[in-house]
């Protein structure tokens, strides 16, 4: 998914769209650990750009206002991706990071994703199995396919949906939050899946369905960074938002409007009062 992502034939490049869980509900836990969700996955339109040429040897460099932190060596899921090929051609990969790291809107996933569908393309070779690219979390089988999504069992149960478009503000106050820590902290893992989801592409039908729905890693999640609370009720309180959650296992929330111009006045209030906060107004589809 490229969304207007240009490229030329000497150098490829593709967009890595932020992950929203409209939301998340915990189901189970399987016996080697992994816990089983039920969630509705949306895709913003702000995100990282990643960038690849033909190179002898495999490397990585990072740039923009978010990539103060981020390894650009073998645990970094861009590296893993590449990986995942065997193969043995290089490549120069350049990201330019906008998205706040361990933010719980799966930039590392969407990093990955995009890392495999440029190199698919770079190298000629197929994409990786399911199993692979499940191997590198529970995100990347829907970021990999780019579009929203229920998704189910650990990531590998992927069901297309017909979203309207969803007027968004997305807020992180700079905390980074480790997904395990949230799991471990969760009080109880058996919850109830999704009602059925709707068959219209109604803004209004969706919003209702998703005010019934939850985030069952909010109340862990909070525990861990209390700060969450207060990003919760500065979008709460913003001037005609509908709803307002958590994304993923946090910090980022995000906050539903029913136009761009709602969203961008409540981005911008929030962002004068709160001028250290990673603050976006976006389009959620």
């Amino acid at each position: 998914m490229t969304r207007g992502i240009s490229e030329t034939p000497k150098t490829l490049r593709r967009f890595a769209p932020a992950k929203i869980n409209l939301a998340l509900h915990v189901t189970g836990r399987r016996a080697d650990g992994l816990h089983s969700l039920d969630s509705v996955v949306a895709f913003a339109d702000v995100g990282d750009v990643l960038e690849g040429r033909a190179a002898p040897d495999l490397t990585l460099s990072v740039s923009g206002p978010m990539a103060a932190g981020l390894s650009t060596g073998a645990d970094n899921l861009i590296v893993k991706a590449a990986h995942l090929f065997g193969h043995d051609g290089g490549a120069g990969l350049h990201l330019e990071k906008n998205l706040p790291l361990a933010s719980g809107i799966g930039g590392g996933s969407a990093d990955a994703a995009a890392a495999l569908h440029l190199l698919s393309g770079l190298w000629r070779v197929p994409l990786p199995g399911q199993d692979a690219v499940l191997s590198l979390g529970a995100d990347l089988p829907v970021c990999l396919m780019g579009r929203a999504a229920r998704m189910r069992g650990i990531g590998e149960v992927l069901e297309p949906l017909d979203l309207p478009p969803l007027p968004a503000v997305l807020v992180n106050p700079g905390v980074a939050v480790a997904t395990p820590a949230v799991f471990a902290a969760l009080e109880r893992r058996d919850y109830p899946g999704l009602e059925p989801v709707p068959d219209v592409q109604d803004r209004e039908t969706w919003l209702g369905y998703l005010s019934r729905l939850r985030n069952d890693l909010e109340a862990a999640a909070m525990r861990i960074a209390p700060g969450i609370a207060g990003v919760l009720d500065a979008l709460r309180g913003a001037d005609d938002c509908r709803l307002a959650r958590m994304s993923g296992s946090g910090a980022t929330c995000f906050g539903l409007f029913e136009t761009p111009e709602q969203a961008a006045s409540a981005a911008g209030k929030i962002a004068a009062r709160r001028p250290g906060w990673w603050c976006v107004p976006t389009t959620l589809r």
